[in-house]
């Protein structure tokens, strides 16, 4: 990573919590730090591009140069967004107020059409746009906080040399030019401290850099334990799971092997209370049938004294039958002695009927 503050100007610096499309899903935001972070237009002249860029420490968090392709979407009062093709990722802010994301979309306009003027004017391939490129380089401002970061491809097969390289280049300049007058001497010495600045910067970045990148491999084995340790814990907690889904299911079915025994259990206990109820009644039945027995045994015996009477009534029946029919007979003989009187005293009164009237 290398910093050359006399290509790269900032424009226009902001503050702002930056995030990043999550690669794996593509829909959730990845936050790239705790804290909100500072984001900078810059403007390199010797290529007439713009980058927008922001550094957390030595780390680069964005890095992406604005083409006219692409589109700054609003998505919230406070947040806003852009894809990047090259690096393949979506970046997303969250500004403090609607403000500043109002101004740092103007600004992402305003640069993505001078992007596109610059695109056409590179087309043209004129000896005199890039010459007048250049010269607006040299001719733009330099700032204490002038930065670049080595990140598309163009950039990465065109390295600026080592700081010493420029600070001893920029010497041998600067006695050049010595001559032109004090101005132009001032004003190369002002950019010589600007550099001298910046290496002294870019030192104690890259010994802060050395030190997190220590503290965080140390971090990164720790959470490497701990994430192997809450690996085995949730191994353990799915054999939990599993062990109390069966025992879930083992509970299910004891459940419902007592419902059904607390249903036999209850006709049961209605059977038990009917057949107690039943032992009850036994004594009165017992008495009952002690008295229907008695009942009987009288019913019996008037039974038998009936037969015995109805014997002696039917002998005595057949005996006043044969009586009668003895009777039958005698009165037959009687009424026929009785008509033969009784004819013999019609004979004989008529026979005196007949004396009668014969005196």
């Amino acid at each position: 990573m290398s910093w050359n503050s006399c290509r790269e100007q900032p424009i226009f610096t902001s503050r702002a919590h930056v995030f990043q499309i999550d690669p794996a899903t593509k829909k959730n935001w990845v936050p790239a730090g705790k804290q909100a972070l500072t984001v900078s237009y810059f403007y390199d002249g010797t290529r007439n591009s713009y980058r927008i860029i922001s550094v957390d420490g030595a780390k680069v968090i964005i890095n992406s140069t604005v083409t006219p392709n692409m589109t700054f979407t609003k998505t919230s009062q406070k947040f806003g967004q852009w894809a990047d093709s090259r690096a393949n990722t979506v970046f997303g802010l969250g500004f403090s107020s609607e403000q500043q994301l109002t101004k740092f979309e103007e600004k992402f306009q305003e640069v993505k059409e001078a992007a596109k003027l610059a695109r056409d004017r590179s087309q043209e391939k004129t000896e005199t746009s890039s010459n007048h490129s250049r010269d607006s380089s040299h001719e733009t401002p330099s700032s204490p906080q002038a930065s670049s970061v080595n990140g598309t491809d163009d950039e990465k097969a065109i390295r600026p040399p080592p700081i010493e390289t420029l600070l001893k280049s920029d010497n041998d300049r600067i006695k050049l030019v010595s001559t032109q007058g004090p101005a132009a001497a001032k004003k190369w010495e002002q950019e010589l401290q600007t550099l001298a600045e910046n290496n002294a910067r870019l030192s104690t970045a890259l010994q802060e850099s050395t030190n997190n990148v220590e503290h965080w491999k140390k971090q990164l084995l720790d959470c490497k334990e701990e994430g192997d340790k809450l690996q085995q814990k949730i191994a353990e907690l799915e054999a939990q799971c599993a062990d109390l889904n069966q025992e879930k299911e083992r509970n299910t079915r004891l459940s419902w092997t007592v419902k059904q025994l607390e249903a036999e259990i209850n006709e049961k206990e209605q059977d038990l209370q009917r057949l107690r109820e039943e032992v009850q009644l036994i004594p009165q039945l017992t008495e009952q049938c002690k008295a229907l027995q008695e009942r009987l045994q009288a019913a019996e015996n008037t039974n038998k004294e009936l037969e015995n009477k109805a014997k002696s009534l039917k002998t005595n029946f057949e005996e006043s039958r044969h009586k009668q029919g003895n009777l039958k007979k005698e009165l037959a003989t009687f009424l026929e002695v009785l008509d033969g009187k009784i004819d013999e005293l019609h004979g004989f009164r008529q026979g005196l009927a007949k004396l009668g009237m014969d005196n």
